[in-house]
């Protein structure tokens, strides 16, 4: 017998603690085992909205942003679209003064939709469609990443002059991630080759195009990386191309954008990432290898995503069965690998809290698994939940504001979660949940 359980005070005390780093800023403890996020009880949010919801904690985001302009005042900070993409996510990131990168003429429309300066907006993507770099042109996009030799003789015969033009460089640098999300490293899909060459080989063929200016270059080593060591060999490294460029060409580039995939805990004991630390010694390179090779200082330019909106997530699931295999038990919920698909792709791990009621202070290691008919659709495994869980408790997982809403499907024809923000006590939908009707209007028979 555990201590907890000789003294059940002190078992709901322990319990009761909240994992540091990878919960929104607003949560704190309420009433007989709930939880308030913005001051709301996450009870009154599954009441309200349903389940499975996705919770979005707008002062945590707004923190966030802030954060990073404070500890980089002299960088464009450029929210990484692709990890949360909303109407109303969009307008806090201009309202912070943050820049933004899109992938797609789809999240430029969500731009669009909320007037974000095109003056502000940088297009990625290593495929972009005509129908992408159309987009881009038709709303003055500022910045656009190449990313290929065909995307670049495609873009000269749209752009309008002059188009300015960043060139996407592999600079192989292993960001120490998984592989599905190791994108600095040689022989992959992104960008230009630093080693062989191939990389001053796209500036040289960007020069040849008059309607474009070629500004500067950009490089992304990978997400979920910790290692601030990773950025600070890239930024050596991207410096170095534009020493040879200089050299090769005569032309002194004045941006470098160095990415993002700066990491978030998801689990106590994970790695966090350190902002200051990651400004300090990335400002310290580039200018020590600019004095190096006589060049100005570049404007600089970082890409968090994931950093500014996962932790400010929660989503929220309810209990459908309890099922007892023979070495495992199985807790079911109501969504699975179509709102949450990264344990699945690339193995993500997450905590799982139940939130609603006073559960029993013992616990034992369940899976918790989702809806969908694959034997993949696993949301967590070995996590403790309390011995007493049943069919419609409430769980809430955190850390899950970047890449869930993003990557969700329609998968078994399930209808995608709603998205809701949360703020000082007020609750409103930023995304509202997709119905059978909505399914049945794209089905043309």
């Amino acid at each position: 017998m555990t201590l907890a359980e000789l003294i059940p005070t002190l078992g709901e005390s322990l319990r009761g603690q909240l994992e540091p780093g990878i919960w929104p800023r607003s949560v704190c403890h309420g009433t007989d085992g709930d939880l308030l996020l913005g001051g709301v009880p996450l009870t009154q949010l599954a009441a309200r909205f349903g389940t499975p919801a996705y919770l979005l904690d707008e002062l945590t985001v707004r923190q966030h942003c802030r954060e990073y302009r404070s500890a980089l005042p002299d960088v464009e900070i450029a929210y990484a679209g692709k990890s949360m993409t909303s109407r109303g996510v969009l307008r806090w990131i201009a309202e912070e003064g943050l820049s933004l990168d899109v992938c797609s003429a789809g999240e430029l429309a969500v731009a669009r939709s909320v007037d974000f300066p095109a003056s502000r907006i940088l297009f990625h993507g290593n495929v972009k469609t005509p129908e992408d770099l159309k987009a881009a042109i038709a709303y003055g996009v500022d910045r656009i990443v190449v990313d290929s030799l065909d995307e670049i003789e495609q873009l000269g015969a749209l752009a309008r002059y002059p188009q300015n033009v960043l060139v996407r460089v592999t600079p192989g640098v292993d960001g120490h991630t998984h592989k599905a999300i190791a994108t600095g490293v040689e022989d992959q899909k992104f960008g230009f080759s630093l080693r062989s060459g191939a990389a001053l080989e796209a500036v040289a063929r960007v020069l040849a195009q008059p309607s474009l200016r070629l500004v500067g270059l950009h490089c992304h080593i990978g997400s979920q990386v910790s290692r601030v060591a990773s950025f600070e060999e890239a930024a050596r490294l991207m410096v170095g191309l534009m020493a040879a460029v200089h050299s090769r060409f005569g032309l002194t580039l004045s941006q470098l954008d160095l990415g993002g995939g700066h990491a978030v805990p998801y689990r106590c004991g994970d790695s966090s990432f350190d902002l200051q630390g990651y400004a300090d010694r990335i400002l310290r390179a580039v200018n020590f290898e600019c004095s190096s090779h006589r060049l100005p200082l570049p404007r600089l330019t970082i890409e968090p995503g994931r950093a500014i909106v996962g932790s400010a997530g929660v989503t929220l699931y309810r209990v459908v069965t309890v099922k007892h295999g023979v070495s495992r038990t199985f807790v079911a919920v109501d969504g699975g690998m179509s709102d949450n698909p990264r344990p699945s792709l690339y193995g993500a791990r997450y905590s799982v809290r139940p939130v609603g009621r006073r559960f029993s202070p013992t616990g034992h290691p369940v899976t918790v698994v989702g809806r969908h008919c694959e034997a993949g659709d696993v949301l967590a495994e070995d996590v403790v939940l309390p011995s007493d869980l049943r069919a419609g408790d409430l769980l809430a997982v955190p850390c899950t504001g970047a890449y869930h809403h993003s990557l969700a499907s329609n998968y078994n024809m399930v209808g995608r979660p709603p998205v809701v923000s949360v703020h000082d006590g007020v609750a409103r939908l930023l995304v509202r949940r997709e119905t059978e009707e909505d399914l049945l209007s794209r089905d043309l028979g």
